[in-house]
């Protein structure tokens, strides 16, 4: 089993890799575009977690523990995005957009995409 990174330390690998919705960094030029880049993660709840959630559609409010699992794997599907960037010798991705979409009953596929490049000193 994969042992998930606290938030901290996935913010503290990316430091210093831009990361933007938009097609530039503002500032910075783009000098070369690597390409396309993803990065994903399929996730599913331990089975209790579900029957409190169900619980709570009941009576309404956050189910937390789905917030959590979501916010989470954003960071993580980002920082493999950013991974598969530097495997391209790129140093930030511009175009970032995320989605999900259920797999299969139970679980949840986040992914993120975009283009990775390299910009000017």
């Amino acid at each position: 089993m994969v042992r998930k990174k606290s938030w901290k330390l996935v913010e503290k690998e990316m430091e210093g890799v831009p990361v933007s919705t938009t097609e530039e960094i503002p500032g910075r030029k783009i000098q070369e575009y690597k390409g396309y880049v993803w990065g994903t993660s399929v996730q599913a709840r331990f089975f209790g977690h579900d029957l409190l959630a169900l619980l709570r559609s009941f009576i309404g409010g956050e189910i937390w523990t789905y917030t959590r699992m979501i916010n989470e794997s954003k960071s993580y599907v980002i920082h493999r995005l950013v991974e598969n960037a530097i495997a391209l010798g790129a140093d930030a991705v511009v175009g970032v957009r995320m989605g999900s979409t259920q797999v299969i009953p139970g679980t949840v596929e986040i992914f993120a995409y975009g283009t990775a490049v390299k910009l000017k000193k």
